[in-house]
């Protein structure tokens, strides 16, 4: 028992010596006393087993999400794609339904389960319905297939099927496994993702080997994603926000950041417009304030920390989604926030874009800009007390400069375009 307790002293003082940061300890572990460390153990002091930090934090799209060059940024993209390469298709184990004509099946005001129920137990079929219950429906007289009176049922009570053959069993659910197959094409495939995390779906597997990606879907987005495959028969525009966000601490005796000053840093006319909203304000400016001017006249008032950077795409007319923490450097504060945009192209290259800020604690505010291509719009004002108490004041800053990639149909194979 000695030598046990010496093991453990020593690998306590080992952990002491490694809390200091994240360089390289190596120590051999004995296991011999394996089963009586174990006993020693109080299980009510048994930590959460958790996954490490650093697996959670591996991201596949940080090469493309998280890299932003602000210094040749291409305002007008051309992408070409090959439309065949959309398809959808669901997952999972789904045999043939028996064959046999229903007559005079009828049924009242009765929950879509138990309609199916008295419908399959004429078949000898056991129901299996995992979040019931569904919605209530109605039929009077339906003759025709068997499979055809129960897709019938289940398309009216926007629900799913799948049955074992072997097994006689049927599994009705409101949610069904796809894979959404795409062009090889990182701004297409990126905007899909966007497009998915805004409607709220965020355990999403993006296979970047044959560019598709699978996901838990209802009917509602199922349709949603269909109508927008077949948005890109009509060569659509996308539209991409290159975002920094970036926390501003004041350093001047008001602890806070004097923006009238901007009026004096440059000419007339910089700034277009200056919107406000319940909590911020979103200024248009030209491209004469950019990233490096606006952080070099923060600078002067404020200590400034990059909080995250990258891009995300949207679809016009469609809703899309950057999650701050996805690019953000180190745990923060403002990782739980998230920018949500709907945007739409106008005449002569306007853009009319709707920005949202979200948190986990809901929604921050609202923004609707209209630019034109070229122009910059930051996001002031917003203290960081929303997110959390902060021993000193600061505000988090949120710099967007919106792109349009125009796409084009070809039959060619199109891999990588950026």
């Amino acid at each position: 028992m000695n030598a046990f307790k010496n093991k453990f002293i020593f690998s306590i003082l080992a952990g002491v010596i490694g809390l200091g940061g994240c360089s390289s300890f190596n120590q051999s572990v004995d296991l011999s006393d394996e089963a009586e460390y174990a006993m020693e153990i109080n299980p009510a002091e048994k930590p959460i087993v958790r996954t490490p930090r650093g697996a959670n934090e591996l991201d596949l799209e940080t090469p493309l999400r998280c890299n932003v060059n602000w210094k040749t940024q291409e305002m007008v993209l051309t992408l070409p794609y090959n439309n065949s390469a959309f398809k959808m298709e669901r997952n999972g184990f789904n045999d043939k339904l028996p064959r046999f004509e229903v007559v005079d099946f009828s049924f009242e005001e009765m929950p879509a389960e138990r309609a199916l129920l008295k419908l399959t137990s004429e078949a000898g079929i056991t129901l299996s319905a995992k979040d019931a219950p569904y919605a209530k429906l109605s039929g009077t007289d339906i003759n025709g297939s068997f499979d055809g009176v129960v897709d019938m049922i289940a398309d009216s009570a926007d629900i799913y099927y799948s049955y074992d053959a072997t097994k006689k069993i049927m599994t009705l659910s409101r949610k069904a496994n796809f894979t959404l197959y795409t062009p090889h094409s990182r701004p297409i495939i990126l905007g899909l993702l966007d497009v998915l995390r805004g409607s709220g779906i965020t355990a999403i597997t993006a296979d970047w080997a044959d560019y598709s990606l699978t996901f838990d879907a209802d009917i509602e987005l199922q349709r949603k994603m269909e109508n927008l495959i077949k948005t890109f028969e009509e060569s659509p525009t996308l539209i991409a926000y290159d975002v920094s966000v970036f926390r501003i601490y004041p350093t001047n005796d008001c602890k806070e950041i004097e923006w009238k000053n901007i009026l004096n840093e440059f000419d007339f006319g910089t700034i277009t417009t200056a919107k406000t909203s319940v909590i911020g304000r979103v200024l248009t400016t030209t491209d004469d304030l950019n990233i490096a001017k606006l952080r070099s006249f923060l600078g002067e008032q404020a200590k400034v920390v990059q909080v995250s950077e990258g891009k995300f795409v949207v679809p016009s007319e469609w809703f899309a989604r950057f999650d701050v923490g996805k690019c953000a450097n180190g745990k923060l504060r403002e990782n739980d926030l998230s920018i949500l945009a709907k945007a739409t192209v106008q005449k002569g290259n306007r853009i009319f874009s709707e920005i949202t800020l979200d948190s986990t604690q809901g929604q921050i505010s609202q923004f609707s800009v209209r630019s034109k291509l070229g122009d910059n719009f930051v996001i002031i004002g917003i203290p960081n007390t929303i997110f959390e108490e902060y021993d000193q004041p600061s505000e988090t800053v949120v710099f967007m400069v919106p792109r349009i990639i125009r796409t084009i149909k070809t039959t060619e194979s199109i891999k990588n375009k950026l």
